[in-house]
């Protein structure tokens, strides 16, 4: 099964695409920080397939997970779907340059992530 990782200070937002992400067969862990996040990759050693990141979050903020994880080339083309309230086209196109996929303005529906997650070819 494939992992995925849901990384966001609100429990609430983490479980909904937690579970969201789980009835398209994924495998999910979950993160309330770009640092939280980085400690367990590193920590663990997973092979996260995909990323589902939150741009306004303490200690780490999803742009600065973004850079940091391109960075490294085990994570250099794995898929990042940034999910934010962030809604301006500037912040849009940071994140992409920081190396998000894809851009999700919340709220979203799940129509919305499935259909992401197909252009970003992780689902069939």
């Amino acid at each position: 099964m494939a992992q995925a990782m849901v990384i966001d200070d609100s429990r609430a937002m983490r479980m909904i695409l937690s579970r969201t992400l789980q009835r398209f067969g994924w495998e999910v862990a979950q993160a309330s920080n770009g640092k939280d996040a980085l400690d367990q990759i590193h920590r663990e050693d997973s092979q996260v397939g995909l990323f589902l990141v939150d741009w306004n979050m303490p200690e780490m903020n999803g742009l600065d997970f973004i850079r940091m994880l391109r960075s490294d080339a085990r994570y250099g083309t794995v898929p990042i779907m940034m999910v934010t309230t962030e809604t301006e086209a500037e912040q849009m196109a940071a994140a992409l340059e920081a190396g998000a996929n894809e851009y999700v303005i919340k709220p979203f529906t799940e129509e919305t992530i499935e259909d992401k997650l197909r252009m970003l070819g992780v689902l069939g």
